[in-house]
């Protein structure tokens, strides 16, 4: 589905957008999910164990365009990389910043930019200059009416400045229903969420900018 408000696709992290309210809040087991093979997973094990994890690539999907590659083949990219990390109890580790930069860089053509300091003022400014921004949020952003429980922890795409210019459009990729999986709100009320930082990500390819990630 593509956002009628940024022209950017909607994803899930989950396979099922019906059923991510069930995987976040209502104790379903992801395995259990009848769509989970068209994430490009191997199995519902592998699927199950991994979904949780995928909001960064989830967002990468969504700011690659219509033609994105899978949500797993995505993942697969990023564990080359040392994105992700596995510990040798199985304990997933990720998103880490710097080596997906380069992964968008170097394979999808995607100028990215490490921040590890981000003002939410300095939001509206990476969005005029055409980018999208992983932006670093709580979870808790798909209940914005409430007192946010913390900073970051999560990844949502930040994709386009609200129409009337002081507030921000954003995709999550946990969001439970369609009014949160693609959500405007003021700065003031994104910044409760917000841990200031992500990375921003660049429509040009990099080979024609001449630009790479940071360091």
């Amino acid at each position: 589905m593509t956002c009628a408000l940024c022209s950017v696709p909607v994803h899930t992290q989950f396979a099922t957008p019906e059923l991510v309210g069930g995987n976040v809040e209502g104790g379903l087991d992801p395995a259990e999910d009848p769509g989970w093979a068209g994430s490009g997973a191997g199995s519902p094990a592998e699927y199950a164990r991994w979904a949780g994890h995928l909001c960064g690539m989830t967002c990468l999907r969504m700011a690659l365009g219509g033609d994105a590659p899978s949500l797993f083949e995505l993942r697969d990219g990023a564990l080359k990389y040392g994105a992700y990390t596995e510990d040798a109890d199985g304990t997933i580790r990720g998103l880490v910043y710097a080596p997906f930069a380069e992964y968008v860089s170097e394979v999808y053509g995607r100028e990215a930019t490490v921040h590890r300091h981000l003002d939410v003022a300095e939001l509206p400014g990476l969005l005029d200059a055409g980018r999208t921004v992983p932006a670093s949020v709580h979870y808790g952003i798909r209940y914005p009416e409430r007192p946010a429980p913390g900073r970051g922890g999560h990844l949502a795409l930040v994709t386009a400045r609200t129409a009337d210019g002081p507030g921000v459009h954003f995709h999550h990729p946990s969001g439970t229903d369609s009014g949160t999986r693609a959500a405007v709100l003021p700065l003031t009320e994104f910044e409760r969420f917000f841990a200031g930082r992500g990375v921003s990500l660049g429509a040009a390819a990099a080979s024609e900018t001449g630009a790479g990630p940071e360091a």
